[in-house]
């Protein structure tokens, strides 16, 4: 097997991999098991319209709707199925070298690859501070998460900022933003010419099923985008839900959310450190990077007992003994380090 193939292979791990029916689930981030009950009202609502093809109309109120939401507009708005849809893209800005700041979400690297676009690794070291001056010259393209999956650093706006430089287009992954309490450092509602935000309604939401997501960015940029893409892109339900999450009251819940993970996140760092578990900080997303002895025997034992967690080692920059879970509630975290104290480390 060459060298090559394992590579992408790891670029192609994702944490529903790890996952099996019926398992405790600490390696997917998507925050519950279904939508919440108002959502899934307004989806069921449009079932009975299935039978007809979407209409402009429809997709034009989503896109007022996310950019009545981020203080854009609509123009400023590409909306996609799904922020896999928007990393399938980025090969379509025709980047000459594309620079991808790692440890971090896999995909963009993968679907850069895939077209023959050269790549760049820029490895952050601990604790995973970013440095433009680390950014290739040459790179006329440059892909970022924040906050970062999966490290859980948040990078200070300012720094994604500086950047920016004339001939580079920037691109800022922030699937997980919204788990932030105020948004802090986004750049979602800053109109830049060269910067372009990916948002995705699959984690706070638990829309994973369903592939909804944007683009914000100039009209310039999303036009290259778009160009090429198949007749009627997202769904009547993924519309709806992409609407649904943009109105005033279901951005206050998501905030409602995001202060509750903090909480959680808070909680939850003091008792896997009490297990003799290496917690990365500072951590800021829904999720935590851990460094065990031996992460893998770790895994495969918490698999035995039903609990699922993320493999680290398919990120560019981390090592065997690295994991990624999930943040969780007390009680889920109790099953967590009660299954941990029985396998041991």
């Amino acid at each position: 097997m060459s060298g090559e193939y394992v590579e992408r292979a790891k670029l192609r791990h994702h944490g529903d991999a790890d996952v099996r029916a019926g398992m405790l689930d600490f390696a997917v981030n998507v925050q519950g098991d279904a939508p919440p009950d108002w959502l899934r009202a307004r989806l069921a609502a449009r079932l009975g319209d299935l039978g007809r093809y979407p209409g402009a109309g429809e997709a034009a109120a989503a896109r007022s709707a996310v950019a009545a939401r981020h203080g854009r507009t609509p123009d400023e708005v590409l909306l996609l199925a799904g922020a896999a849809e928007g990393f399938a893209m980025l090969p379509r800005l025709a980047p000459e070298l594309a620079a991808v700041i790692h440890p971090s979400f896999t995909e963009p690297e993968l679907a850069l690859r895939e077209a023959e676009v050269a790549v760049a690794r820029v490895v952050l070291q601990p604790p995973y501070e970013l440095d433009p001056a680390l950014v290739p010259d040459a790179a006329d393209l440059v892909v970022l998460g924040n906050p970062t999956n999966p490290t859980s650093v948040l990078h200070p706006a300012s720094v994604i900022r500086a950047l920016r430089r004339p001939g580079r287009i920037v691109v800022v992954d922030e699937a997980f933003a919204d788990a932030i309490p105020g948004e802090v450092e986004s750049l979602a509602a800053e109109s830049l010419p060269d910067v372009l935000v990916l948002r995705s309604l699959t984690k706070t939401w638990a829309l994973a099923g369903l592939r909804c997501g944007y683009f914000l960015g100039p009209h310039d940029l999303l036009a290259r985008l778009d160009h090429g893409r198949a007749h009627w892109p997202l769904g009547t339900l993924q519309l709806e839900a992409v609407a649904a999450t943009a109105q005033p009251e279901a951005v206050a819940e998501s905030r409602s959310h995001a202060t509750r993970i903090a909480a959680d996140r808070a909680a939850m760092i003091p008792r896997l450190r009490e297990l003799g578990v290496e917690v990365g900080e500072p951590a800021r997303g829904p999720f935590l990077l851990i460094r065990v002895p031996d992460a893998e025997l770790l895994r495969k034992r918490l698999a035995d007992k039903g609990i699922a967690v993320r493999r680290g080692d398919t990120f560019p920059g981390l090592g065997p003994g690295h994991l990624r879970v999930a943040v969780r509630g007390s009680a889920q975290v109790d099953r967590l380090v009660a299954a941990i104290q029985e396998v041991g480390l």
